[in-house]
């Protein structure tokens, strides 16, 4: 428990676990580049600016870690996890039985986790507050052990898409890229795959499930996080065969960028762009693969306590970031250039974060979920159009049958390969 601890032996921790970057004094030319590891192993490449920026991070997550230390210290280790806390941040109206120092705890706690989960305790608020302990503790204590015992050996085309992707999920990370990261991140996923057959396994959740393991340290822990995302923090259907779920969020995203972006949505409309072409892997991936882990990681802080919004409200806010820049655009692939440049370097989250909470507007989860049932009907009927040209195909080749590839998941992998020659052509 951290609260039995010192407050030096926390600093120490802490200053342990976040080392300042001290780039060469032949770096400090700004068109340098240079590379480093970020605190969770993956290389990082950007010039001393970023560096400089990663610097100020870090010294915001030290001061943002001696306010949860305090609090710890004054209110108890685990004062964020009193009863209907959690319930402030979705709107609920409070039961008169609910004391105010519970509600002062929830505005609290809303606020300090927008402003970052420092990531020595990363995996302790995010497995309580997501509701994954509590999902683990309703299955005997050796369900996780059980379950990887049972599915050994067994290959389904889930698993054989799995063993496809594992080399290609965050290629050179000192950790997940060995024969034990793979092995470790194999066995959540397949899991997952047999837990649940509906989802089974989708492109994407390798680099869900990959990052989960780096901040929650265990299989175990990661396997269940992974769980409550898919169960309870996400919307359903996102994961499963026909990708229905993940074809709602976009149609959801293309109305409220209409709605919050009026410029850059009718700028992009008159240039054709559709914005699911970079959105998509933002929602499959939850911008695992396209911000820097910090910034990733502090999507995530407010992912697993308010909810999937701030997934609608960091996407709006990438492209509100760079409204002057997108409306100069002429191209579609100048669009992509834009987006992808600020992505790859947005190494300060409060950049982000600010934006999307600050200059997006008010959005509930309410409002989220009543568009994405009247986005739902004309989805189905495009997906079942979509499943009937498919079977078509199939019954003039039936070769496609026989394919022990995922459809839907190799169609992804060409879109991906493709994507990858277009940057190239517009870099």
């Amino acid at each position: 428990m951290h609260g039995a601890q010192s407050k030096r032996d926390l600093a120490m921790e802490l200053q342990a676990q976040l080392p300042i970057l001290r780039p060469s004094i032949h770096t400090r030319r700004a068109n340098l580049t240079v590379k480093f590891q970020d605190l969770y192993g993956f290389t990082v490449e950007g010039n001393v600016d970023d560096v400089n920026i990663l610097n100020e991070v870090r010294e915001k997550v030290r001061q943002q870690g001696r306010v949860w230390w305090a609090l710890e210290a004054s209110k108890g280790a685990n004062w964020y996890l009193q009863p209907q806390v959690s319930s402030l941040s979705e709107g609920i109206v409070l039961k008169s039985s609910l004391k105010f120092s519970a509600l002062a705890n929830a505005m609290t706690l809303k606020k300090l986790i927008r402003k970052g989960i420092p990531p020595v305790l990363r995996p302790k608020v995010w497995f309580s507050l997501s509701g994954a302990a509590k999902k683990k503790s309703t299955v005997p204590e050796s369900y996780y052990n059980d379950l990887t015992k049972a599915v050994e050996g067994k290959v389904t085309p889930a698993t054989r898409q799995i063993d496809h992707d594992l080399p290609r999920t965050f290629p050179g990370h000192p950790w997940l890229d060995t024969p034990q990261g793979h092995a470790a991140l194999r066995r959540v996923l397949v899991g997952y795959s047999f837990r649940d057959s509906d989802v089974g396994y989708c492109q994407g959740l390798n680099y869900v499930a990959a990052l989960l393991l780096l901040v929650m340290k265990t299989e175990e822990d990661a396997f269940w996080m992974l769980a409550v995302l898919l169960e309870n923090v996400l919307v359903n259907d996102c994961y499963t065969n026909n990708l229905s779920g993940c074809h709602v969020e976009q149609r959801v995203f293309k109305d409220l960028l209409s709605k919050k972006c009026p410029r850059i949505a009718a700028h992009l409309e008159a240039l054709e762009f559709d914005v699911s072409l970079v959105a998509t892997e933002w929602f499959l991936c939850l911008f695992a693969k396209s911000l820097p882990s910090e910034t990733t990681l502090r999507v995530w802080d407010v992912l697993f306590y308010e909810g999937a919004k701030v997934l609608f409200h960091a996407a709006l806010a990438i492209f509100k970031m760079k409204e002057e820049d997108l409306l100069l655009a002429h191209q579609v692939g100048d669009v992509i250039n834009i987006i992808q440049r600020t992505t790859h370097h947005l190494f300060d989250p409060d950049e982000l974060l600010t934006v999307a909470f600050n200059k997006i507007g008010f959005m509930t989860t309410n409002t989220i979920s009543k568009q994405r049932k009247k986005q739902e009907p004309e989805v189905m009927k495009e997906l079942d159009e979509r499943l009937r040209r498919l079977n078509s195909l199939r019954e003039d080749d039936r070769d496609l049958v026989d394919k022990n590839v995922n459809f839907e998941g190799h169609i992804l992998y060409i879109a991906e390969v493709c994507f990858a020659h277009l940057f190239k052509l517009y870099d």
